[in-house]
């Protein structure tokens, strides 16, 4: 199984990457991440919001792979708690297909790509930068699979 971060922002400032980085190479092999940056849609020469979020949702759509079990992150989703996101993580295992996990730009996701969404969760009741995000999501990931593994990483 894959689980793929579609984020919108390509440039990540060195300490995300980094903490990224440190976070994926933990994972094992059969469960594999992989993140995809899609370019942020310029926010200048008159584009509106929504026509923004258009143009970067097909790019993300562009970067979806075909049959992947979508989840958006959004403000407005189900918040869950490591031990939920835990049990989620091996329902997703046992579904066997690849997961896509979506980061929306400065606007958001465009509305139609949240709606076709199987599922909607968020991280924080608090607004995040778009690079804490990347870290809190690969970090809360890895320790859904070390719950799951029984590893001490993480404790209850």
């Amino acid at each position: 199984m894959k689980l793929i971060v579609i984020a919108v922002g390509q440039r990540l400032p060195g300490w995300a990457q980094t903490a990224w980085d440190d976070y994926a190479k933990r994972f094992p092999p059969e469960l594999r991440l992989q993140l995809k940056a899609v370019k942020t849609e310029p926010r200048a020469g008159g584009r509106t919001a929504p026509q923004a979020m258009a143009a970067e949702r097909q790019r993300i759509e562009a970067a979806l792979p075909r049959g992947a079990h979508v989840v958006v992150l959004d403000e407005r989703g189900s918040a869950l708690t490591t031990v939920a996101l835990a049990d989620r993580l091996r329902q997703w295992q046992g579904q066997g297909g690849d997961v896509a996990l979506l980061i929306g730009g400065p606007d958001g996701l465009d509305p139609a790509l949240r709606q076709a969404a199987h599922e909607r969760i968020r991280l924080s009741d608090l607004t995040l930068p778009h690079a804490l995000v990347r870290v809190l999501l690969v970090e809360q990931l890895y320790r859904a699979w070390s719950v799951n593994a029984g590893h001490p990483y993480h404790r209850e």
